[in-house]
């Protein structure tokens, strides 16, 4: 026997069902709908969520261009009423939310393109105030008179003497 007929059967050529157990272990009924993938006894426990694939109409109906924040911001709240409504997957508005947020993100690059004599050039200030050197002290040390040490303390301006042992 060769090993093509010892695979081949029936059973291993027909695709099966997609569902899976709680341990993870998946059905071994042929898969009756290749639409759904799913065998005749999983297909009806599964509800038929995200039934609806082109949603286009009801997320850009009155939105022509993407140009400003408005009419991103009105798409996605189109899109969480949809995930609220479990029309859309989660994957699915995942990838439409991060897309609507590259196009925000452009929004400030385009709009430099467009209006580059509109933009505000940086000032040049020539006339800063010169540090004042003629000063004894300057401003960053600053005079601790009051922290004047007592007769008895060594201090770092005077000679150090020998200690007198007692």
């Amino acid at each position: 026997m060769n090993e093509q007929s010892i695979n081949s059967s029936s059973t291993n050529d027909l695709p099966r069902c997609q569902h899976r157990t709680r341990t993870g272990r998946r059905c071994r009924h042929a898969v009756s709908n290749a639409a759904v993938g799913l065998c005749a006894k999983h297909a009806p426990s599964r509800p038929n969520r995200f039934e609806e694939s082109d949603l286009s109409a009801y997320l850009t109906a009155g939105l022509t261009e993407f140009k400003s924040a408005v009419p991103i911001n009105e798409f996605l709240s189109r899109l969480l009423h949809l995930q609220a409504e479990d029309r859309i997957s989660p994957r699915r508005a995942a990838v439409m939310a991060y897309t609507c947020n590259l196009i925000l993100r452009t929004l400030p690059a385009i709009d430099r393109e467009l209006h580059p004599d509109d933009q505000d050039e940086p000032q040049i200030i020539i006339d800063l105030p010169r540090p004042r050197r003629d000063d004894p002290v300057p401003p960053s040390h600053p005079v601790m008179d009051w922290l004047a040490p007592g007769a008895g303390v060594p201090n770092s301006k005077e000679p150090s003497r020998p200690l007198e042992y007692l």
